[in-house]
């Protein structure tokens, strides 16, 4: 009865003609959060009316709910390789509701006639929500109390297992993450100045990253997109965690591949961030202008891409064929810093004080990357076969392996682990081990697996594996256990000869 209902409202109380849908958020005047199972009768809905789109249940929650995924193509999606594919999800953070409304009032504006042509040269995958039981709860984290956006390296939950899936099956050329940042409380009011931009957006900052992707993003896309957000009346500002200035540094958010940006983006993707103001009082807080902003962005995005699609294409494919070739550099980056460039950065505020707009200016501004320690780059990895939970990890990330056959020109090294120090990492203690690595002389017992690196996770499989990889598994419980002092790091670096 309840389906019904909801149909004859999308479907009977508005000129379909006229394309005007509504969502559930307008249906319910702004008055009611849009829940999962109206996401998907919404979703249902409309597939069933319009060619454009279809749809599938990507993954399960936790607690059982269905994840969707909905795809607009004139064609079959992912068939023709002329197009370029573009991937958005929001609602990685349950209590983050205002991508997920974006997304939906984006389904409908899509459906608009003056929009198809967006789809002569796009393939567009949506997930408006991939976190429902945070959601429903109201809550940052999944069922599982797992913070979804910093797990997507060691890759645990059947949320963000699903979403990489979703990659791994189209190899998108561009993705997008869509969240918000709260910056109310106590330590505004008592710093007196507050950050409250309607939309910010970060580019990639992990400088494994092809610097043609990440030059492109800073150059032109965050230029066309400050201009597009403020021809709508929304303020923008580069994503700039951090601070408050003259309290903290500012930077332009993580080099961490832990996340829904990074992840995909050390795969040489075209991969973005997007931060809407959440609400100050409640989830309904200015519901309508958050939702409207955040479509707007996801709509900036995709206007870009049908506009620059032959470029991106471009930079993605021979980024992306250098990861395959193996033909990145000798050196990978594992240990990161944001340093100094000499700049300072003005930072749109708010004061408390004279409940006016006003700009602070920020000294302490690291608006660079740098490396602190690299690693040369291997052939590949050798995984001894009983361990499991690196195997399990590589089945869950998709990685290509395959049983080791020694070559009698392979040079296989491997790490010994004399101290276990410790370092900081944006703010957080990890460990630092000191270590040596030599080459094995004696012949390998049987039963390793061996990892190439010539495949598209190839700056992933290292910054992974590498045992003084700040960003790696072994900070990470399940994986510590690799490193033991004064023992030998059981996974082993592997130089295949240049004839192979």
């Amino acid at each position: 009865m309840i389906k019904a209902v909801y149909l004859f409202l999308i479907f009977t109380s508005v000129n379909l003609y006229s394309q005007n849908i509504l969502t559930p958020l307008e249906l319910a005047n702004y008055s009611k959060i849009t829940s999962h199972s109206e996401i998907i009768l919404f979703i249902q809905s409309i597939e069933k009316e319009y060619d454009l789109i279809t749809s599938e249940v990507i993954a399960s929650s936790v607690e059982g709910k269905e994840i969707f995924s909905v795809y607009f193509s004139n064609g079959v999606f992912g068939e023709d390789k002329s197009k370029i594919k573009l991937l958005i999800f929001a609602q990685q953070h349950g209590n983050e509701h205002s991508g997920k409304e974006g997304a939906l009032l984006m389904i409908t504006n899509l459906l608009k006639p003056e929009n198809r042509y967006l789809f002569d040269k796009i393939d567009f995958a949506l997930v408006p929500q991939v976190n429902p039981d945070g959601a429903e709860k109201d809550q940052r984290r999944n069922g599982n109390g797992m913070d979804l956006n910093r797990n997507h390296l060691i890759l645990t939950e059947p949320e963000t297992i699903g979403l990489h899936k979703l990659f791994n099956k189209y190899h998108f050329e561009v993705t997008m993450d869509v969240h918000e940042y709260y910056p109310f409380g106590k330590s505004a009011e008592e710093y007196g100045y507050i950050e409250l931009i309607d939309q910010e957006i970060g580019t990639l900052t992990n400088i494994n990253v092809a610097e043609e992707i990440r030059q492109f993003s800073k150059n032109l896309y965050l230029p066309y997109i400050e201009r597009y957000f403020k021809e709508r009346n929304f303020s923008f500002f580069e994503y700039c965690p951090g601070g408050p200035p003259g309290v903290n540094y500012i930077r332009h958010s993580t080099f961490d591949i832990n996340d829904g940006r990074q992840s995909l983006g050390i795969q040489n993707t075209f991969s973005l961030i997007q931060e809407g103001l959440n609400g100050e009082e409640s989830n309904l807080s200015n519901i309508k202008h958050r939702t409207e902003g955040q479509m707007a962005g996801m709509m900036g995005l995709i206007e870009f891409v049908h506009k620059h699609k032959d470029e991106i294409k471009d930079i993605v494919s021979l980024g992306r064929e250098n990861l395959i070739s193996n033909n990145v550099g000798n050196n990978v980056a594992i240990q990161l810093e944001h340093v100094a460039d000499g700049s300072v950065l003005n930072v749109p505020m708010y004061s408390y004080s004279s409940r006016e707009d006003t700009v602070i200016t920020a000294h302490d501004y690291r608006p660079l990357v740098k490396s602190l320690f690299d690693v040369k780059r291997p052939s590949g990895y050798l995984v001894p076969n009983n361990l499991l939970e690196i195997v399990d990890w590589l089945n869950r990330h998709s990685i290509t392996y395959y049983d080791y056959k020694k070559s009698e020109n392979d040079k296989i090294e491997q790490y010994f682990i004399s101290e276990i120090d410790s370092m900081d990492f944006e703010g957080d203690t990890i460990v630092n081990p000191i270590v040596q690595l030599k080459e094995i002389i004696t012949s390998l017992s049987d039963g390793y697996q061996l990892i190439p690196l010539n495949q598209l996770k190839n700056n992933m499989i290292v910054i992974a594996l590498e045992p003084k990889s700040e960003l790696g598994l072994v900070t990470y419980p399940g994986f510590e256990h690799l490193l033991n002092k004064n023992k030998n790091y059981p996974i082993l670096r592997v130089h295949k000869s240049q004839s192979e």
